[in-house]
């Protein structure tokens, strides 16, 4: 599986005074208490799976940096470690992934180099990757995640039980089988050689 760049508010601040359920009021224009019990739900699925989401704690911010960050990580072999490490750093510990140093040391704790990764956040590098994942999901119609595309074709949207992963992908098998439209006439070419048919 490899992860894509998509910031769900790309005009937010850094630095946001008001908390997620301010937040998530204000952009789908319901009240604070409607808006603390879908969080509320969202927390109980994660606890579902065992993650222990702490909205009430969480810090809005900016994450083009933490997107460039796992573009980053994904140059030495580590998106995987990188993308999961900023997710439980957001949604379980409460700490500020568009804040440089955090995302530094967030950085250093998956195996990358300090000094490389102070140096890669002060520019602007990784920014065209991100911005060209941005619009590659802007091509697909993607307005939210998780977002999941299996062979450029098949979408996936929302949080989904394991079971519908399973139902969608025996789907797109079955569909995405090859079918030989010829008889077996001709030669076959494998490992050993080919063979020639008789006639």
């Amino acid at each position: 599986m490899t992860y894509r760049c998509f910031e769900l508010d790309p005009t937010i601040g850094k630095d946001i005074k008001e908390n997620i359920h301010e937040a998530i009021a204000k952009k789908y224009g319901m009240s604070v208490e409607q808006a603390k019990a879908n969080n509320q739900r969202l927390v109980q699925m994660a606890n579902e799976i065992g993650l222990d989401y702490q909205m009430d704690t969480l810090i809005l911010t900016n994450t083009f940096d933490a997107h460039r960050l796992t573009m980053y990580a994904n140059t030495h072999g580590l998106m995987k470690e990188m993308t999961e490490r900023i997710l439980r750093a957001h949604f379980i510990e409460s700490k500020h992934i568009g804040d440089h140093e955090t995302l530094t040391a967030l950085a250093v704790e998956v195996g990358l180099d300090h000094e490389a990764v102070e140096k890669m956040l002060e520019s602007d590098e990784m920014s065209e990757v991100v911005r060209h994942d941005e619009q590659t999901a802007k091509q697909y119609g993607v307005t939210g995640v998780p977002f999941f595309l299996i062979n450029k074709k098949y979408a996936i949207t929302g949080a989904q039980p394991a079971e519908m992963f399973i139902e969608a992908l025996r789907k797109i098998i079955a569909e995405d089988e090859i079918t030989i439209l010829n008889n077996a006439d001709g030669a076959v070419c494998d490992d050993d050689g080919c063979e020639i048919p008789k006639k």
